[in-house]
């Protein structure tokens, strides 16, 4: 399956080059339970979901998301072009038809992002230069090896005190783990989301990712998670650690429930919670 006005094969296409708008417009399809046409429900199923699965996802106020966001997260070869061979296979050829050229121009813009060159800008005085590999954390070496750490903490600003408190129990103690802390360990005057990628994906063997119902409304700690799922597809190599440290009134996040949660709200299992995080953190 071929891009409507290129030779772009879009069964290598990710998942993630569509955007918002035609996600929405696909859950306008597919969302509305019907006798007459296949709806998401129908789509998931095609994905291997399991019934459990899918019955939990009823309960999202936008289930054509979530089943998105889920595949992508535990699929390694979801992609646009397999996408629309589900909805082919379950005759909804109507939301191809209407929404290809949608998607033609996602996939255009998502390949251009990708092959464009980095914006240049001339040097100005005679400071190292930074780049992706060097000069953006307190102990990089300009002229020597980039800063490794053990684990990238994501969280939102709100959570800090916790933030804190981790750091206390697994960087000053025995453990002697080196965790990379957003606000603490990278220097002012970088693109975030460029840098912020960097260190998930080069820098940090892991990611702890804190969550609460702030963390939901927050747009950096989503990017962050989404990126890191991108990165290893079904959580095969336990890069992702998702930790509760209090009682939550919003649903727990879905893109994240097949994942292994560190809980520090259970009375009964907190006195293992720092013993089973740092042990999970020194992994190689």
């Amino acid at each position: 399956m071929a891009c409507g006005d290129s030779e772009v094969d879009l069964w290598t296409i990710p998942l993630i080059a569509l955007n918002m708008k035609v996600r929405k417009e696909l859950g306008l399809y597919l969302n509305p339970r019907t006798a007459v046409a296949a709806d998401w429900a129908s789509v998931a199923e095609v994905m291997d979901f399991s019934y459990l699965e899918i019955k939990n996802m009823e309960a999202s106020k936008n289930p054509t998301s979530t089943v998105l966001e889920d595949w992508q997260a535990r699929c390694p070869d979801a992609t646009v072009g397999k996408l629309l061979s589900i909805l082919e296979n379950v005759e909804r050829t109507d939301i191809v038809e209407s929404l290809r050229p949608a998607i033609d121009d996602n996939v255009r813009r998502y390949l251009k992002k990708k092959t464009e060159p980095p914006l240049q800008v001339p040097e100005v005085d005679s400071c190292y230069p930074r780049t992706p590999e060097r000069g953006i954390t307190l102990e990089d070496d300009p002229e020597g090896a980039p800063e490794l750490f053990d684990a990238f903490i994501c969280y939102c600003q709100s959570d800090f005190t916790f933030v804190h408190e981790m750091i206390q129990q697994l960087e000053q103690t025995d453990y002697r783990l080196k965790l990379c802390v957003f606000d603490r360990d990278v220097l002012p005057g970088s693109c975030v989301w460029t840098i912020t990628s960097e260190l998930i994906e080069k820098r940090c063997k892991r990611m702890v990712v804190v969550i609460s119902d702030e963390y939901l409304d927050s747009d950096a700690c989503d990017f962050q998670t989404k990126f890191a799922l991108s990165l290893c597809p079904g959580a095969r190599n336990k890069r992702l650690i998702p930790v509760v440290y209090k009682s939550m009134k919003k649903p727990f996040p879905s893109i994240l429930r097949f994942l292994t949660v560190c809980d520090y709200t259970r009375p009964c299992t907190q006195a293992w919670f720092w013993i089973r995080l740092a042990r999970a953190l020194s992994l190689p």
